[in-house]
Formats: C-alpha cells, structure tokens, sequence
C-alpha cells in the first residue's frame, strides 16, 4: 500500500500542490478542495501544528539599543546639517525581541521549507506593490494556533463534505482548522 497519494501528478507538480494547499490553509483557516487533496494536505498540516506546539514557548526575551530615525508629524525623516551635508537625525531606543533557541529555530526552518513566502496586498491598492507586506506563518502559527492547540494532542483540522463538483463529479470538502 502507498504512504501517499500521488493525485495524479509527477512529484514536483504534486509537492507545489501540496505546499500552496498548507499555505492557503494556514493563511485564511479553511479551503474548498477535492477530498484526497484535503486528506493529503491534512497530514501536513498536523505535522506543521504539532512542531510548533511543541515549541511555542522555547525562546528568550533579550533587550537590545537601536538606532531608529527621528521622523516629524508627516511621517518624514527629520534631517540635519552637520559640515554642509544633510544627514539623518538618529535616536537610541530600547527593545525586547524574542530569541529563538535552538530546537525551535530548527522547528522554524523545517516549517519554512514547506510554506510558500506569503505577501499581503491591501483592498484599496489592489493589483499594485506598493503597501504590501510580507506576512510572516511561521510566527503566525508559534503566536496564534500554538497556544490556541496546546490542550489538544491532534485533531487540529476537520474535513467536512460539500458534494460533488459541478464538472467531473470529483467530491469536494471543505478543509477548516478546527
């Protein structure tokens, strides 16, 4: 017996399905996908949740000084004159960042191997780069449905039937994180 499906695919046609599918579905919650499709993308995703419960809470806080530029009401760099050249004015700040330990930057990059890069494109700009921002799943799935998973050992998704598709019958189902 299989330990997979091969969906009618060579493997990098089925591996690009699959990763764009745990995409989708880690990004908006739920898809609308064939049954062995959902299946499939399934067992990835719980393998994906599991990681990252298993390391939602193995970092460090570390306070670190950076230097920010001083910005006016505009929003613009304030800027100065210092032996005729006009330079950025500068400001020390102090910050908390986290900092990954080793198991769980391991965790992060078994994660990113799967996950396509996602970038989010605002309503009102649609169609064009500007104001568009990367948005970060991994942290996405450490920050929200780590802790929101920690009490459950599996089951982190549902699959629920929707009925066959309109053009070759094929059954199709709604794939949710529960």
């Amino acid at each position: 017996m299989a330990k997979y499906r091969k969906l009618g695919r060579t493997s990098s046609q089925r591996k690009a399905l699959l990763r764009n599918q745990v995409t989708a579905l880690l990004q908006h919650g739920k898809i609308v996908t064939t049954e062995a499709r959902a299946k499939e993308v399934r067992k990835i995703v719980e393998h994906l949740i599991t990681m990252a419960v298993k390391e939602k809470d193995n970092f460090e806080t570390v306070t670190v000084s950076a230097k920010v530029p001083v910005k006016d009401k505009d929003g613009k760099r304030v800027k100065e004159v210092i032996d005729g050249k006009k330079v950025t004015k500068f400001e020390s700040v102090e910050k908390e960042i986290k900092k990954d330990l080793p198991t769980r930057s391991h965790a992060r990059r078994q994660i990113l191997r799967v996950l396509y890069p996602v970038v989010s494109v605002p309503e009102e700009n649609a169609g064009r780069k500007r104001n568009t921002k990367e948005v970060d799943l991994v942290a996405k799935l450490f920050d929200e449905y780590a802790p929101k998973y920690v009490d459950r050992k599996g089951g982190y998704t549902r699959i629920v039937k929707i009925g066959p598709r309109k053009g070759d019958a094929a059954m199709e189902v709604i794939l949710e994180l529960v």
